[in-house]
């Protein structure tokens, strides 16, 4: 995954097992903090992650036109910062990504799951706030 430096906007080549640990920008040896905002993801980044992170993965399944899924946005984007470190946020756009959504059986959205070391944990239909959120993606084993 590629990350700009907060400090000096250099763009840091970052692997999936570390986005939620704290980095060094390769250019201005600044910290780069961990993933604290939700991440659009494709089918290939969805599998690289979910495979890979050492953190618990919470996917939103979304599409552009469902209104609940815009009133969602602002509450994961909540729920990501306050996990930074502990979670990872990841959004995949059923439109872009129809496979993936029929692959984990999503019916409506949105839909929230939750991975760990690879597998669904737990997951959740319909719209949530940022508290529930947390709570479903850190009460996973």
């Amino acid at each position: 995954m590629i990350r700009p430096c907060p400090h000096c906007a250099a763009k840091n080549r970052i692997p999936a097992t570390h986005l939620a640990d704290r980095g060094r920008c390769g250019a201005c040896k600044q910290t780069l903090p961990p993933l604290a905002e939700p991440m659009d993801v494709d089918a290939s980044r969805f599998n690289e992650i979910i495979s890979a992170a050492k953190v618990p993965i919470l996917v939103d399944f979304w599409a552009p036109w469902c209104g609940p899924c815009k009133m969602a946005a602002p509450e994961l984007a909540k729920a990501a910062q306050a996990m930074a470190g502990k979670a990872l946020v990841i959004k995949v756009n059923t439109e872009q990504e129809p496979a993936l959504a029929s692959q984990f059986g999503v019916r409506s959205i949105p839909y929230f799951a939750v991975f760990r070391d690879g597998q669904l944990q737990a997951d959740q239909a319909g719209l949530i706030g940022a508290a529930q959120l947390q709570q479903l993606a850190l009460n996973v084993n």
